[in-house]
């Protein structure tokens, strides 16, 4: 009986340094899990900043690019302005080349001043139909600014 009684006590001592055993392992497994997500989330907090400086950036860029557009825009309608200043008061007038000779429509054939002998008849414009010729190419003008700026909006987007 005292032979079992002492492979009893083994086992029991056995048993306890197996628990302890198990035990640091548990927790080595759980420290180095720890780490693992704390490095995981220290990976995320770095994308996040990253990902917001860059988004800064972007939309510095875009506001510039506004800046220009929209400073681009209002000076081509100065421009139309002063055009269509210039054709009320007859400072400017308007003229297009004729097709053939003579003056029908509206349109009051010019004469050639000592050029070239071949050079084309012209006639000049009513100030009216000047004026919606004027603000129609205005109207293209302001399509093609806003073009501009949504093709550099998507260019920048698209980096």
């Amino acid at each position: 009986m005292a032979v079992v009684a002492g492979v009893q006590q083994m086992r029991v001592g056995e048993g306890k340094y197996e628990a302890a055993s198990a035990r640091k392992e548990l927790a080595e497994l759980a420290s180095a899990f720890q780490r693992e997500r704390e490095a995981a989330a220290v990976a995320v907090i770095d994308w996040q900043e990253t990902e917001r400086a860059r988004r800064r950036a972007l939309e510095g860029q875009l506001q510039a690019n506004d800046k220009i557009y929209y400073q681009e825009l209002i000076n081509a309608q100065a421009n139309q302005a002063r055009l269509r200043d210039r054709l009320a008061t007859s400072d400017l007038r308007l003229s297009v080349l004729l097709a053939a000779p003579g003056g029908s429509s509206g349109l009051s054939a010019a004469t050639a001043t000592g050029g070239v002998v071949h050079e084309a008849t012209r006639g000049e414009l009513d100030p009216a139909a000047a004026q919606r010729v004027v603000a129609i190419t205005g109207d293209g003008d302001e399509g093609l600014k806003a073009l501009q700026a949504c093709q550099a909006y998507v260019l920048e987007v698209t980096r």
